[in-house]
């Protein structure tokens, strides 16, 4: 198998002081399971790495697996590859490039979602804040950033996420992980 460049998001790390995720031992672990060029962004739980075997399913596997080793409990993990992260950035339903990063997000899921999961939230009741579906993502509009956004929250409720892994970036970095992954 040829050599991939690929992303993880890790959800739920160094949040509120628990769930401690150094990522100087983030890279040494992405290192141990044989990946190359490995690299993080910010303390949230964004890591690229080049792999020359698995898939998006078997590599989120195998690093959730490592973590859960490493540091004792459990963290969801995605893993995407640089062509599904630039498919994503380039099919944004919002005007990206005149809003600030505070401003967009996407929820990355495990699966793809349909219309009928959103189906009972009141859209309107939100405005302006708006959310459009993509390939097993969700952008979100909150104008005065994802803290305040009383969608976002709606959006987060676990009766929509349920059986599935999602996880959260603001336009700052969607697009530096693009970048960190264009190859």
């Amino acid at each position: 198998m040829a050599t991939k460049i690929y992303a993880a998001l890790l959800r739920g790390i160094n949040v509120g002081g628990s769930r401690k995720v150094p990522m100087a031992r983030l890279r040494a672990l992405l290192e141990g399971l044989g990946h190359i060029g490995v690299g993080t962004y910010l303390q949230s739980g964004n890591a690229v790495f080049t792999a020359d075997h698995g898939d998006e399913e078997s590599l989120a596997a195998e690093v959730s697996g490592a973590l859960e080793r490493e540091f004792g409990f459990t963290v969801d993990v995605l893993v995407r590859d640089a062509a599904y992260l630039r498919a994503v950035a380039d099919a944004c339903p919002f005007p990206a490039d005149t809003l600030q990063g505070k401003q967009l997000h996407v929820t990355y899921f495990s699966a793809p979602v349909d219309a009928a999961r959103f189906a009972a939230l009141d859209q309107a009741a939100f405005l302006p804040e708006e959310f459009r579906l993509g390939d097993r993502a969700l952008y979100l509009y909150a104008p005065d950033g994802l803290g305040r956004s009383k969608l976002g929250e709606a959006l987060a409720r676990p009766a929509l996420t349920k059986g599935l892994v999602a996880t959260s970036r603001n336009w700052n970095t969607v697009t530096k992980l693009v970048e960190l992954t264009d190859a």
